[in-house]
């Protein structure tokens, strides 16, 4: 499975693509899109971004594209420009029908670090770690993308269905069941 991360931002976004062989990760891809100018009128900023993650989701070719849910801010103006650049970044993914799955920051430092009120320096640690960069990357906001990606690969391991029937388990096991 091969999930491409993504950490919008207006002037900065980060983008990674990890691919889940067996019990590994590995590191595909990952960078960041920058405005040309951070004074650049938004429009042209969220066109950049849709543009470059298209490039990434043709380059790369991932499965499924998982995003941070958006948080609360006290800054309106600075949510809503987050929103337009997630919606570009979406976009990028719906345009080419790439499913797209959604975690709190919460859960994504959570399945990162073992703790969900984890500093990005520990984020960014894990995800070196993790992932074997040696490196360490520029933003934060690649890592941050790197740990949505691993997020979405640990969550997809969990069962979305508890059990089954016992007419299932019987036919699969027939040789646990005894015979009175």
């Amino acid at each position: 499975m091969r999930v491409l991360g993504i950490d919008p931002g207006s002037v900065i976004c980060g983008y990674g693509v990890i691919e889940k062989k067996k019990n590994s990760l590995y590191v595909v891809e990952y960078g960041v899109i920058k405005a040309k100018k951070a004074h650049d009128e938004l429009p042209y900023r969220l066109r950049e971004i849709y543009q470059r993650l298209i490039q990434v989701v043709e380059r790369c070719k991932p499965d499924v594209a998982a995003f941070e849910s958006t948080f609360y801010s006290k800054n309106a103006q600075s949510l809503l420009k987050l929103a337009h650049a997630r919606a570009s970044a979406m976009l990028a993914a719906a345009m080419n029908d790439i499913p797209i799955a959604e975690y709190s920051p919460k859960e994504v430092k959570k399945s990162v670090t073992g703790k969900g009120s984890a500093s990005k320096e520990q984020v960014q640690y894990m995800v070196k770690t993790l992932l074997n960069i040696k490196e360490t990357p520029e933003f934060y906001d690649v890592t941050d993308a790197l740990a949505v990606a691993i997020c979405h690969c640990m969550k997809s391991e969990i069962p979305t269905k508890k059990g089954g029937s016992w007419e299932e388990f019987i036919k699969k096991n027939p040789n646990r069941i005894a015979k009175i």
